[in-house]
């Protein structure tokens, strides 16, 4: 939800109990001035922000590809294609061309 400044004042317990389930945003003169957001979400932006600030070698780099090739969880979640129910269009594409049936 979002506030303007003196209804986040007046609200403040509401704005801090509804930060635990989505960022509240709080606007001075519908430009946005500041965020509630809950703890955990904080501690997950400094932790990222930490990773970020640290200047990642060549070599850094290539250790973090190694350990997610031998089966290292990944920390960018990858999209179930499957369950969207997605068409492979590159697939569909390869059939279309190449019939199973076709003789050639």
């Amino acid at each position: 939800m979002n506030w303007n400044v003196a209804q986040a004042k007046q609200h403040l317990s509401e704005v801090i109990r509804e930060a635990a389930h989505e960022p509240q945003l709080i606007y001075n003169r519908n430009r946005p001035v500041a965020a509630v957001i809950a703890a955990e979400d904080l501690a997950g932006y400094r932790a990222w922000k930490e990773h970020q600030a640290k200047p990642q070698t060549l070599f850094d780099a290539f250790a973090e590809l190694r350990l997610l090739a031998a089966g290292a969880p990944d920390p960018l979640p990858e999209p179930d294609r499957f369950a969207a129910m997605r068409p492979n269009a590159f697939s569909e594409m390869l059939k279309e061309e190449n019939p199973p049936n076709a003789t050639r």
